[in-house]
C-alpha cells in the first residue's frame, strides 16, 4: 500500500514537470542543462540574489503576476495585441520568455549577450498606433522600463512572499540592481537600483 506522503511527493513530482514543461517547452531538461552546463563567465557569480530568486519556484507566481501588472499599461498592451502571438500560442511566448530570463540568468555572459541582442532586435520592428491613434514602438525605453518594473516588482515580492530563502534588505537592493543592468542592455532608462527606489517608482 502507498503510504500518503509519497503519494502526495508523487503528485507533487509530476505536477511539477507538467508545469515545467508548460512554461520551458518540451526540451526543458536539456535546456537548462545546456544552460547550465556550457562553460564560460556569467553575469551573475553562484549564489548571488538573481540566482536565487529565478531559481526559487515561486517565479511561477511572480510571473504571472508580473504579466497582470504589466497589462495595465495601454500602450505596451496594444502592442503585444498587435505583434505578439501570445493569443495563438500563449504558452509558446510564455516559453520563449522563461528561456530568456533563464539564459541572463544562468548562461554564459556571451549566451546571455546574444539573447539579449534578439530581444533588440525583435522589438525594432515593432512598431505601430493604438486604437485611438497614439504611436508606439517596442523599443520605446518607456515601455521598455514599465515591463522591467512590472516584473521586478513582482518576483521579488512573490519570492519574499512564498520563496524558500527570502532575501535580507542588502540582497533585495543586490537583485534590483542586478536586474536593471540587464534592463539597461534591453534599452530600458533609469530603472530603479534599490528596493527603496522600485517601490517608489511602482
Amino acid at each position: 500500500m502507498v503510504r500518503r506522503p509519497q503519494l502526495l511527493g508523487d503528485l507533487r513530482g509530476r505536477a511539477g514537470e507538467s508545469l515545467l514543461h508548460r512554461v520551458a517547452g518540451p526540451d526543458a531538461h536539456r535546456t537548462r542543462a545546456r544552460i547550465h552546463g556550457t562553460p564560460g563567465p556569467r553575469w551573475f557569480p553562484p549564489g548571488s540574489p538573481v540566482r536565487t530568486v529565478h531559481a526559487d519556484a515561486s517565479m511561477y507566481i511572480g510571473g504571472l503576476a508580473a504579466l497582470l501588472l504589466q497589462s495595465l499599461h495601454p500602450t505596451a498592451m496594444a502592442a503585444v495585441a498587435a505583434h505578439s502571438g501570445f493569443r495563438s500560442d500563449p504558452w509558446g511566448r510564455l516559453q520563449r520568455t522563461s528561456t530568456f530570463l533563464a539564459v541572463t540568468s544562468f548562461g554564459t555572459a556571451e549566451d546571455a549577450e546574444r539573447a539579449v541582442a534578439r530581444v533588440r532586435e525583435t522589438h525594432a520592428a515593432i512598431r505601430g498606433r493604438t486604437r485611438e491613434g497614439v504611436p508606439y514602438r517596442a523599443s520605446d525605453p518607456h515601455l521598455l522600463t514599465w515591463v522591467h518594473v512590472a516584473e521586478t516588482e513582482c518576483f521579488l515580492r512573490a519570492h519574499q512572499r512564498y520563496g524558500r530563502r527570502p532575501l535580507g534588505p542588502r540582497e533585495q537592493d543586490e537583485y534590483v540592481a542586478a536586474m536593471a543592468s540587464v534592463a539597461r542592455r534591453l534599452g530600458a532608462e533609469d530603472p530603479p537600483v534599490t528596493r527603496a527606489g522600485l517601490t517608489a517608482r511602482i
